[in-house]
């Protein structure tokens, strides 16, 4: 209830907001239930007895006018903070902030791992693992994706929960107004090394997170694909690891599920789907069920991984053979097979009559 990012601080104004306007309904109604209780007691003979009494219409429209006008006011409010608290839709700066509208955003890419964080930074070439930091005050745009299975994002203090899902990517716009450390972690089941799938989220001046990405260029390693497969790898409560470079099309092969080599991508095998398929071409490209994803990685049809890289280019010769038009059939009236004429039955007294459609 006391967080330090604009995006949770609007999320629990609208939480206590909420809660306010219910308990307009529900502090009355608790207290004129103890109230009737005591007031028709048995042994209170000084209440009026009417077991006539059926309807009053001042009561019934009391009853019914004071939640209505509740559920109109929590509708209201709610249909603008969904729009309003959009992960999706970008933030401006901070109401009471001095910082300028053409403040740059931190583009951060994340990579839910089993069990860890990956956390890219394309702007500034570097990625950390369960370390992430964000200068204060300005704007920050999450693109979230997931290596095997479903996680949640979420940094309390920042803004609200985000699902990753592999093959999917989702967006989350927040910013950081305090400095400070703050936790991290995923609110989603994922498994074994669930519970210690958390990370240090660091809000730093400008000047101290200039000082600290210039720390992780100094100190880290190269992050390339082959190291990525084996960060992929299952593993449980991980210390922080630095990278001083990292692939710049890292991201895009997580997200595409290629980053195998001479594996198709997503996004290719969707262009060629488009214009048709390839038949077993798109089989060879799947996966086994992900909970199996390491042991037997990419293979579908053996124990020997295989994988469908590109598409042969079509000589012109077959381009010419199959662009050309078909030809007319003989029979079509009605066409029972691929253009071909009806067969003929086994001959009967000397004579062969075609079959017929019934």
């Amino acid at each position: 209830m006391n967080p330090s990012g604009d995006v949770a601080v609007q999320q629990r104004d609208l939480v206590i907001i909420s809660t306010v306007l219910m308990l307009l309904i529900i502090v009355p109604v608790m207290i004129l239930t103890v109230f009737f209780a005591w007031r028709y007691r048995q042994s209170n003979t000084d209440a009026p007895y009417d077991p006539d009494w059926d309807h009053s219409t001042q009561l019934e429209l009391l009853i019914w006018a004071a939640p209505l006008l509740i559920v109109i006011c929590l509708g209201a409010v709610t249909w603008m903070a969904t729009h309003l608290l959009d992960p999706y839709r970008a933030l401006g700066p901070s109401p009471g902030e001095a910082v300028s509208e053409a403040t740059k955003p931190l583009e951060v890419e994340v990579v839910a791992l089993d069990w860890k964080w990956l956390f890219i930074y394309p702007e500034y070439g570097v990625a950390t693992v369960n370390e992430m930091a964000a200068p204060v005050d300005r704007p920050i745009e999450f693109r979230l994706t997931s290596s095997s299975v479903m996680n949640s994002f979420y940094v309390p203090a920042l803004a609200g929960q985000i699902y990753t899902m592999p093959g999917m990517q989702t967006k989350l716009s927040a910013v950081i107004n305090h400095p400070g450390v703050y936790q991290g972690f995923s609110a989603n089941y994922s498994g074994a090394g669930f519970s210690g799938m958390r990370f240090a989220f660091r809000g730093l001046p400008t000047a101290d997170f200039d000082k600290w990405v210039a720390d992780v260029k100094a100190q880290g390693s190269a992050l390339d694909r082959n190291i990525y497969l084996q960060l992929e790898q299952p593993s449980e409560n991980d210390p922080v690891r630095r990278y001083a470079t990292v692939d710049p099309e890292l991201f895009g092969a997580v997200l595409n599920r290629c980053v195998e080599p001479n594996k198709m991508c997503i996004s290719e095998m969707s262009t060629i789907d488009a214009k048709g398929g390839l038949g077993l071409a798109g089989i060879y490209n799947v996966r086994p069920l992900e909970n199996n994803n390491y042991t037997r990685r990419g293979s579908v049809f053996g124990p020997e991984i295989s994988f469908v890289a590109g598409i042969c280019s079509t000589s012109e010769a077959v381009k010419a053979s199959v662009d050309a038009p078909l030809m007319t059939p003989r029979d079509t009236l009605p066409i029972t097979g691929a253009g071909l004429p009806r067969p003929f039955s086994a001959p009967f007294f000397g004579f062969q009559r075609r079959l017929s459609n019934s």
